[in-house]
């Protein structure tokens, strides 16, 4: 065992134990000149009588963390192979394992639960689109690490693996048992997404009623048997999670954060609901199947009644003086045909028409159709080039008009990684694709800033930060967005500015550099001045106010007269 107060390397002090398994120990160390905790996770070669191997794992542990960089994954920064030990120098993340948070607290609220299963949801979809996609194999509560911040972060690579798309099945069973999906314990195939997407099911099992998988009565209960105030949407994500067979779960992480994200209006009780409200449109789906049976003419007569209501539906929309009403009257009409992408960007561009994405369009939007979200995915399935067009214009939604500003970026993140997603494989859709880059970048950085701020790991933060921001300007200079949205963008550069002025100097950018964009926002401000409208000219005058801070700020930092 190391000793407490030694040195290792010459640079890491041990200052405390603070974990312990069968084969490792963990400990707490520093290194002094740059007075910054690790994590130092030993393994001592005279305890393992087959070190061979389990030196094979490790290092194969090490070389899938060094590829990896997420904020919810921990970074390996040295690794020393020694004559008595294998040591692996690796974050520290200061906090308590869900398995000790489980112990202490017992089963947590499901609101809860659904956030650390979206962050978890994240980083796993991360692992699985590497170019080799990797396979964790081992989600459970004692493998993620709960911060103070209230995020989390998965530890414990030792079982993961790269998938291997030939392989017909995996060499060893790996996992835990509880936790572990029917494929990892041999000749049910090798395992892929789908394992850890079974593995993730059980561990919301686990959060959210209290009761261990792993241990009697070894059986999954629906979950409001435990507790009826339980969300029965919840309750069919995770009974969908953990489907012994792989091709009824979830096909993909991604598949799963999108029901996750709105597990409430999957509740029995809501779907009865809207269920009823689209009931008159019904009738036209009764028709194709009547015509199906009574021949073609029937069907072409059903698919002419059917396109008439749409674009009936359609018209109603567009003349409507009331924004929440157009709405419903465009999902209404892609209830009718889901293949079609003017109903919903009709419904964007209405949402969106006034300047705020508001609290009452965004549940009209999540009940009409995330309640019913077999409509998104069927115009997923049908026409997904649009359905991409789709996820970019509520990510716009979300970014640039959201009523509630301090979450706006939180909101909008995932409908730019779905579209970045499908805009990555179409090379007409380049610029789009950089733009949903960008805006995952920027969105990262404001998810994780404060908690960096923290930890003291925020150096060098800013200045990419800064980058990505000025470089989504530059693309939108080739090729401008909405004169709103462009607006939007220049708020946030000037706002920022004043709020990390200090980090960006910090982290090499120039005063020149800032100088010079804010010049340029005052120029193209001036040439939309001369055709504004009321509410654009409100908007240039707000922007000029913040602009007077920032420059007020970059001259105090840079000790600087211009």
């Amino acid at each position: 065992m190391l000793k407490i107060g030694s040195v290792v390397d010459g640079k890491y002090k041990i200052l405390n134990e603070i974990g312990h398994g069968g084969m490792s120990n963990v400990y707490l160390a520093i290194n002094e000149k740059a007075n910054k905790p690790w994590a130092v996770k030993e393994v001592r070669k005279s305890l393992n009588r087959d070190f061979s191997l389990l030196r094979q794992s490790l290092i194969m542990e090490t070389d899938l963390l060094k590829k990896l960089n997420h904020p919810n994954l921990p970074s390996i920064v040295d690794v020393i192979d020694s004559d008595e030990n294998f040591l692996i120098v690796m974050d520290y993340i200061e906090g308590n394992t869900l398995e000790r948070f489980l112990a202490e607290e017992g089963a947590q609220p499901q609101e809860k639960v659904a956030d650390w299963a979206l962050q978890l949801c994240d980083v796993l979809e991360y692992l699985h689109t590497r170019e080799a996609p990797i396979i964790y194999r081992d989600l459970k509560p004692s493998n993620i690490m709960l911060k103070s911040d209230g995020s989390v972060v998965l530890i414990d690579f030792g079982t993961a693996r790269e998938f291997k798309e030939c392989g017909a099945e995996d060499t060893c069973c790996l996992g835990t048992n509880g936790y572990a999906a029917p494929e990892q314990f041999g000749g049910m195939g090798q395992t892929d997404a789908r394992t850890d997407i079974y593995s993730l099911g059980m561990t919301l099992y686990h959060l959210v009623t209290g009761h261990n998988p792993s241990k009697p009565p070894y059986e999954i209960y629906p979950i409001t048997k435990w507790n009826p105030r339980l969300s029965t949407g919840l309750e069919r994500i995770i009974q969908k999670c953990t489907q012994k067979n792989p091709s009824d779960r979830y096909q993909t992480v991604r598949e799963l954060r999108f029901d996750l994200e709105h597990y409430k209006d999957l509740e029995i009780q809501t779907q009865h609901k809207y269920r009823l409200r689209l009931k008159i449109f019904g009738a036209f789906g009764g028709m194709a199947v009547l015509c199906a049976v009574s021949g073609v003419a029937f069907s072409a007569e059903a698919g002419r009644r059917q396109g008439d209501a749409y674009e009936e539906l359609m018209h109603m929309a567009e003349i409507s003086s009331d924004s929440v009403e157009a709405c419903k009257l465009y999902f209404n009409a892609a209830a009718i045909d889901e293949s079609r992408q003017d109903a919903y960007h009709g419904f964007y561009a209405r949402a969106v028409e006034d300047g705020i994405f508001s609290e009452a369009e965004e549940e009209l939007f999540l009940k009409l159709s995330i309640s019913s979200h077999r409509y998104l995915q069927n115009f997923q399935k049908k026409n997904e080039p649009a359905y991409a067009d789709f996820c970019y214009e509520m990510g716009n939604a979300y970014w640039y008009y959201y009523e509630h500003e301090e979450s706006r970026q939180a909101r909008a993140v995932s409908w730019f990684q779905t579209a970045r997603d499908y805009y990555a494989e179409d090379s007409a859709k380049s610029m789009e694709y950089r733009r949903c880059r960008l805006y995952v970048e920027l969105g990262t950085f404001y998810k994780t800033v404060i908690a960096s701020q923290i930890d003291g790991t925020d150096a060098g933060m800013y200045g990419a930060y800064w980058h990505s921001l000025i470089e989504l300007k530059e693309l939108n200079d080739v090729e401008p967005d909405r004169e709103i949205i462009t607006l939007r963008m220049y708020r946030e550069i000037a706002s920022r500015v004043v709020e990390y002025v200090k980090y960006f100097r910090e982290d090499g950018v120039t005063s020149d550099e800032i100088i010079a964009v804010l010049n340029a926002l005052e120029d193209d401000m001036q040439r939309m001045e001369q055709s504004a409208t009321s509410a654009i000219y409100q908007e240039i005058e707000t922007i000029r106010w913040i602009m007077d801070g920032a420059h007020k700020m970059v001259r105090s930092t840079y000790q600087i007269q211009y």
